[in-house]
Parts: C-alpha cells; sequence; structure tokens
C-alpha cells in the first residue's frame, strides 16, 4: 500500500527529520539511507519500522539537522596559533613594525591550520533520542495516509466481491439448465439420426446423467461462494489480511478455471469470462492491502 509519512524532532541540540515513503510489494522489505554520525541506529530503526507495518517496499530517509543550518564548526589549533603569534610578533620587533592586538589577531587566524571546520561532535544519546522520536512521527502519518487509501480500496474491493457473488449465483443457475438443453438437444439429434426407429428411453437417460456428472459445477460453485465469505471477513479483520486475501484471489481462479472447462454451456462461458477478468483486477487490488 502506497504512502508518505514525515517527521522531525530535536533532543539536546541533535535534531533529525525522517521521511518514510511505501509502495506495493508483496513482502515486507525497508531500504534505508542514513548520515554516516547516525549509521549505528539504522538496524534499530528498520526493526520499528517492521513492527508496526507488514507489507510494502518502504524507503526510510534520515537526515541529521545542523544547529544554525551548518553541518560543521570551526575549530582553532591553539598550539600553532600560539606558535604563529610568536613568530609574527619577533617578525614585527624585527623590522621596527608596531602591531595593534587587533591587527595580529587577524594575522594569526589567517595563517593556513589555525582555523579549520570539522563536523560537529555528535551526541549519541540524544541522536537516538530525536530518531525514535522523528520516526514514530513518521510512521504515524504514514498509516494514517495508509489508512485513507485502504478505506477506498475496501470500498472498491467490495464492490468487486459482490460483483462476482451475483455471476456465482447466475452460475448456480444456469448449471441445471445447462444439463436440461443438453437433453433436448440430444432427443432431437437422435430424432433426426434414427427417424421412425424406436429410441430407449434409459439410454438417453443415461447419457444424460454422464453428462451432468461431467459438467457437475456444484463443488465449484460452493467453494467459490466459501472464498468469497472469507474474503469479506478479511476486509472487516483487525489484523494484516493482504497475503491471505492473494491466497484466496489464486483459489478462486483456480476454480473458475475449472467451471469454465467443464461447462459446454456458452452462458456459462459468459460468465467465466468476466469473472476472470474481475478476479485479475481484484488480485491486483488485493496487492495493496497491508
Amino acid at each position: 500500500m502506497t504512502g508518505f509519512g514525515a517527521g522531525r524532532a530535536q533532543v539536546e541540540g541533535e535534531e533529525l527529520s525522517v521521511e518514510l515513503r511505501s509502495v506495493n510489494h508483496k513482502f515486507l522489505e525497508v531500504k534505508a539511507r542514513v548520515p554516516r554520525e547516525a549509521s549505528a541506529l539504522e538496524a534499530g530503526l528498520i526493526k520499528q519500522i517492521k513492527e508496526r507495518l507488514s507489507r510494502g517496499a518502504v524507503d526510510l530517509v534520515v537526515r541529521r539537522v545542523a544547529a544554525g543550518g551548518t553541518a560543521q564548526v570551526p575549530q582553532v589549533d591553539l598550539e600553532l596559533a600560539r606558535e604563529y603569534g610568536r613568530a609574527l610578533l619577533e617578525l614585527a620587533e624585527a623590522l621596527g613594525v608596531t602591531a595593534s592586538p587587533g591587527d595580529l589577531l587577524r594575522q594569526v587566524a589567517a595563517q593556513p591550520g589555525v582555523l579549520r571546520m570539522e563536523e560537529r561532535r555528535v551526541d549519541s544519546g540524544a541522536l537516538e533520542r530525536a530518531a525514535n522520536l522523528a520516526l514514530s512521527e513518521a510512521i504515524e502519518a504514514l498509516l494514517q495516509m495508509r489508512a485513507t487509501e485502504g478505506n477506498a480500496l475496501r470500498a472498491d474491493l467490495e464492490a468487486r466481491l459482490l460483483r462476482v457473488a451475483t455471476w456465482v449465483d447466475e452460475l448456480g443457475q444456469l448449471a441445471p439448465q445447462a444439463v436440461q438443453e443438453h437433453h433436448q438437444r440430444l432427443v432431437q439429434r437422435v430424432a433426426e439420426l434414427t427417424k421412425s426407429t424406436q429410441v430407449d428411453p434409459q439410454r438417453l437417460a443415461q447419457e444424460v446423467a454422464l453428462f451432468a456428472e461431467r459438467t457437475d459445477v456444484a463443488e465449484e460453485l460452493t467453494r467459490l461462494t466459501s472464498h468469497l465469505e472469507q474474503l469479506r471477513a478479511l476486509l472487516d479483520a483487525p489484523e494484516p489480511a493482504g497475503r491471505r486475501m492473494d491466497f484466496l484471489v489464486q483459489e478462486m481462479h483456480r476454480e473458475v478455471n475449472t467451471t469454465g472447462s467443464k461447462s459446454q454451456h456458452p452462458g456459462i462461458s459468459n460468465l467465466v469470462v468476466s469473472m476472470k477478468a474481475e478476479l485479475e483486477r481484484i488480485r491486483e487490488q488485493v496487492q495493496n492491502v497491508e
């Protein structure tokens, strides 16, 4: 199921932003991108996601928000600065030049290596707490978006399941008619071939019974009805049910295919084609279910 969620948290100067993006996937797969200084947190963050989600391809992006808008801070090499200051003072005395403290400070600070930019030191404890808070916020936002999509998905699946159930009922009504029509065609055909010859009614009854046995789809229709009831129940289930629904739809495909292979009635064949097309749409939608 698709969705997006974002979170942001700051703890003792450490600020992190977290983004979660989820798309359809048969199983749960989490890919993470975290800054180097937070790499130790990656396994724990993925574990938290897997505790809350059960299906989908999830991208986790963690960014460290630097204080003051920068990830680096200046550092001073005091020992080197003292050496530069001493050398500059000696040079000034040797040349008879008087240097003010401000000028001397600027000259020392401009020397290579005195000032350098370094990454801010990481408070690992604060960083972990900020990551957990931001991730929790992102997961909640993602779940809320997926729930909104889920409500629309449920309505669509209910309508499609109702359509399939109607066709199953029609199949149940057409199956006996197919046997009766076959009997009528058989009688007419035999009469045309034999003309005035007397036909054994018992023999005709046996042929019709064999046809009825070969084309009997009562078992398939019973299983289709059962699968439909289970699918409707799963729509109301509080726990994740996507994989179970996927399995049931595959089983329904199998029953419909068997029904089509048994039947020689054009009306049943048309219904089978429609049901197979609708079940394929249901299968695609079920891939979005958690």
